[in-house]
């Protein structure tokens, strides 16, 4: 809907710009275009990660109560609200792309919106597909309803692998999902492992404990050290945030103290 909108947007703007005739201003173009391409692969994996996680897993804890209740209707109108805009940006781009280019005219007096009209008609066909898809949508969900309520349920575990006895600590995480791209930006993004293989002569394997996690270059060699550095040194003045009301009392006098002679000789 609004997301969908937005990037449209942003590929159009990148693709239009790719026709300059600037070298330079094009390769910026196209290498914006593909990091854009990389970033909305990555979204779709992230949301299908967090997804996975969070419903077609095994409960790792048992809930406070067995039959969570909703919250009041006063409560959910500030969510049913953004939801309607984000709805209206979908369904009525051409819209909002009309108020944005009186924004951006009044501005910016210079920039070229000549292209707006033509934008604003692409995006109402946007918004008449959206129209078709949430149809689409609605009856399928109606067609599988109806087909359900006629099949009896059944509940059983989730990603068994032909485990019979797993439990709320052997399933699967985020990590199924994101080892295939850490391992293809392994040069970025390093995986460090600690555990004990299994001997071949260990019929009987002991207790053992397995983790994993990413190490990211930049953050680790870059960022992580700056920070680290930036603290050190604002360690240095710990000393004068001590939690004594008789330090702080001093350091209001002295400061007083500083303006009262600065003002009186005249250095300030």
């Amino acid at each position: 809907m609004n997301g969908f909108v937005s990037e449209f947007l942003l590929y159009a703007g990148l693709l239009t710009g790719i026709k300059t005739s600037s070298f330079y201003l094009s390769t910026l173009m196209m290498l914006a275009l593909a990091g854009l391409a990389i970033i909305g692969g990555m979204s779709l994996l992230t949301f299908t990660k967090s997804f996975g996680v969070i419903f077609l897993g095994n409960a790792r804890a048992p809930v406070a109560h067995k039959f969570p209740q909703e919250v009041s209707l006063f409560m959910r109108i500030p969510q049913y609200l953004i939801l309607s805009v984000m709805l209206s940006i979908g369904l009525f781009p051409q819209l909002y792309l009309g108020a944005i280019a009186h924004i951006t005219d009044a501005a910016l007096p210079l920039m070229q919106t000549a292209g707006v009209e033509t934008g604003a008609l692409v995006l109402a066909r946007i918004g008449r597909y959206s129209m078709v898809f949430l149809g689409l949508l609605a009856l399928t969900f109606l067609l599988r309803s109806r087909l359900v309520s006629v099949r009896p349920s059944t509940t059983a575990t989730t990603w068994g692998c032909a485990y019979i006895a797993p439990n709320n600590r052997m399933q699967y995480t985020g990590k199924s999902f994101s080892k295939t791209l850490g391992k293809l930006l392994g040069f970025i993004v390093g995986e460090k492992k600690r555990y004990v293989e299994i001997k071949q002569d260990e019929i009987f394997p002991e207790e053992r404990h397995y983790a994993s996690h990413y190490a990211d270059f930049f953050e680790n060699s870059i960022i992580g050290k700056l920070t680290g550095r930036l603290l050190s040194g604002m360690n240095v003045f710990q000393f004068i945030q001590n939690g004594r009301i008789q330090y702080y009392v001093l350091y209001g006098v002295l400061f007083m103290l500083t303006v009262f002679l600065a003002t009186l000789f005249n250095w300030i």
